[in-house]
C-alpha cells in the first residue's frame, strides 16, 4: 500500500515489456505505480470502505483512493493529445479522487463513479488552464473558478446542468461577466490542430478560418453584377429584382406584373444567361 500524497515522477508513462512464460507481458508503470496490478473494489465493499471511512478509520481511506485508481487513468485518456506528461495528469486526477472520496455523500442513491470523474475532470481541467500559455488577470481566473464551483454545486443541487444565468445568480454577478471569465480560462487550440481526416489529406483549423475583414472578393463581385444588371432592359431587371432580391415566387412575380408563370421563367432565364456572359 502507499500514500498517494507522497508519489513523486519517477517514471513518465514508461512502458515496459517483461517477459514471462514464454510471452510479452504489457506492464505500464505510471508516478512509480504499477497498473496492471490495481485492485478493483465492488460496489459492495465500496459502501463499506465508505462507511468506515466516516468513523474515522484512515486506513479505510487508502483503500478507497487504491481502489480507485483505475477510474483516474480512464479519466486521464481523455487528455492524450495535450502534450502533458502522463504522470503529471495522473497526479492531478488523484487529487480531484481525494477530493471526491471525502465529499461523497453514500445518502445519495449516485454511484461513486457517476460522481467522482467530473471531479477528477474538473481537477484536471483545472491544471491545464493554470497551465495556459495565454495569461489571464486574477480577477478573471477567480470569477471562472467561482462559477465552476457553483456549477459542481447547482449540478448536485438540482440533479440537472444549470445555465449560465442561474450559476451568475448564484454567484450575484452578471451573466455577462461570468460568460467573459469562463470564456477567458478556456485553453487556445493551434491553428494546425486536425478537425477532419477521411484517410486522405486532413483538415486544419486553419483551413476553416476566414478573414471576414477582407471584403476584396465580394467588392469586385459586387461590381460585376451591378454591370451585368445594366445590361438588363426593365422588365428583366424588375424580375430578377422580385425573384433575388425581394424572395417572390415565379408565381407570386407573374401576378404583380401581369404576365403568366411561364413567361415569368422564360424571362427570367433568358436575363441569368445574359448576366453570365458578362461577369
Amino acid at each position: 500500500m502507499f500514500a498517494l500524497w507522497r508519489i513523486r515522477p519517477a517514471v513518465r508513462g514508461q512502458n515496459v515489456l517483461r517477459r514471462g512464460r514464454g510471452m510479452l507481458v504489457n506492464k505500464v508503470e505510471i508516478c512509480g505505480v504499477n497498473t496492471s496490478k490495481l485492485p478493483v473494489l465492488t460496489n459492495a465493499k465500496m459502501r463499506e470502505l465508505f462507511a468506515q471511512m466516516h468513523a474515522g478509520k484512515t486506513r479505510a481511506r487508502e483503500e478507497l483512493v487504491n481502489g480507485n485508481l483505475r477510474l483516474v487513468l480512464s479519466v486521464i485518456q481523455r487528455f492524450n493529445n495535450r502534450g502533458e506528461f502522463v504522470d503529471d495528469l495522473f497526479q492531478v486526477g488523484c487529487i480531484g479522487l481525494i477530493k471526491a472520496i471525502d465529499n461523497f455523500d453514500l445518502g445519495q442513491n449516485v454511484k461513486f463513479s457517476t460522481y467522482a470523474v467530473p471531479m477528477i475532470i474538473g481537477e484536471i481541467r483545472r491544471y491545464l488552464r493554470d497551465n495556459n500559455p495565454i495569461r489571464v488577470s486574477r480577477s478573471l481566473r477567480d470569477l471562472a473558478y467561482k462559477a465552476l464551483q457553483a456549477r459542481d454545486a447547482l449540478v448536485a443541487r438540482f440533479g440537472r446542468e444549470p445555465s449560465v444565468k442561474e450559476i451568475a445568480a448564484d454567484l450575484g454577478a452578471e451573466t455577462d461577466e461570468v460568460v467573459y471569465a469562463l470564456d477567458a480560462i478556456q485553453e487556445p487550440i493551434s491553428l494546425f490542430e486536425p478537425i477532419y481526416h477521411d484517410g486522405g489529406d486532413p483538415i486544419y483549423v486553419v483551413d476553416q478560418v476566414a478573414d471576414e475583414k477582407n471584403q476584396d472578393g465580394q467588392w469586385l463581385e459586387g461590381i460585376a453584377l451591378k454591370e451585368a444588371m445594366r445590361r438588363l432592359n426593365d422588365r428583366e431587371k424588375m424580375i430578377l429584382n422580385l425573384r433575388f432580391f425581394d424572395g417572390k415566387t415565379q408565381m407570386e412575380v407573374a401576378d404583380e406584373i401581369g404576365i403568366s408563370q411561364a413567361q415569368v421563367s422564360r424571362l427570367e432565364k433568358a436575363a441569368l444567361q445574359h448576366m453570365r456572359r458578362h461577369v
